[in-house]
């Protein structure tokens, strides 16, 4: 064997080494719907975590690669390195303790309410009534609002809890205003709702695993970047 054909092969070799290291792995919960994230056969497809996740990696000098796990095996996936980031979440919301980016992506969680039935103006105004929910999914403020009022009333997804609302199995329904109005402007014909109740304005950021290959400080100035150029901006009006 010659010299430079050994040499290629050692190359040939390695370069799926150095490919893999200069990868940024985004975990992406498999129960998110648009217009958060999109799947097709297990594969993340469109939405904004493949927005973000994309800007994030760019900024870093990396190429995305996006993991699509059951929220169950989430924190098990950070904890062990098997992915570096998971976006679009706070520490409330997460089980474990993570290095965290500073916050930078908005949410806005609200109750939506069928127009069939009562508008809700206040909080209170939901104790005891059933809330839609989804499996899995904490919502610590509605906790710590009703206490042992916030009534639970699990599904699946939010599209389904969607569906019940529509044909009167529910009342009300707790989600996030970006996915309410993507729906709403998708729907035909469109839901009757009562304005959504504000639940929190959030601002949401990355949690990072130990054991990944990105540090906290990358993540700063990634995020930093972002900010600055007007790129989470711009993701989120693509979405309005």
């Amino acid at each position: 064997m010659s010299f430079h054909f050994r040499t290629a092969l050692c190359l040939a070799l390695l370069l799926p080494l150095s490919l893999r290291a200069a990868e940024l792995v985004i975990l992406v919960d498999t129960a998110t719907e648009m217009p958060m994230a999109r799947f097709r056969n297990f594969q993340l497809i469109e939405g904004m975590h493949k927005d973000v996740g994309e800007a994030l990696a760019g900024a870093l000098g990396r190429e995305p690669r996006f993991v699509a796990l059951p929220r169950k095996r989430i924190v098990g996936a950070l904890s062990s390195g098997m992915a570096d980031v998971l976006c679009g979440y706070i520490p409330e919301w997460l089980d474990g303790t993570f290095p965290w980016s500073q916050p930078f992506v908005p949410l806005v969680e609200v109750v939506i309410t069928s127009r069939a039935f009562p508008r809700a103006r206040l909080l209170a105004d939901l104790r005891g009534e059933p809330i839609g929910t989804v499996f899995g999914y904490t919502y610590p403020d509605l906790e710590r609002a009703l206490g042992s009022d916030f009534v639970r009333a699990d599904g699946p997804s939010t599209d389904l809890n969607l569906r019940k609302l529509s044909l009167g199995r529910l009342h009300h329904m707790v989600t996030s205003k970006h996915l309410i109005d993507y729906r709403m402007k998708l729907a035909d014909p469109p839901l009757a709702l009562h304005p959504p109740l504000v639940v929190k304005h959030y601002l949401t950021g990355c949690a990072l695993s130990p054991k990944g290959a990105v540090s906290p400080a990358q993540m700063e100035r990634a995020v930093a970047q972002l900010q600055r150029d007007g790129t989470i901006t711009a993701i989120m009006a693509r979405y309005q």
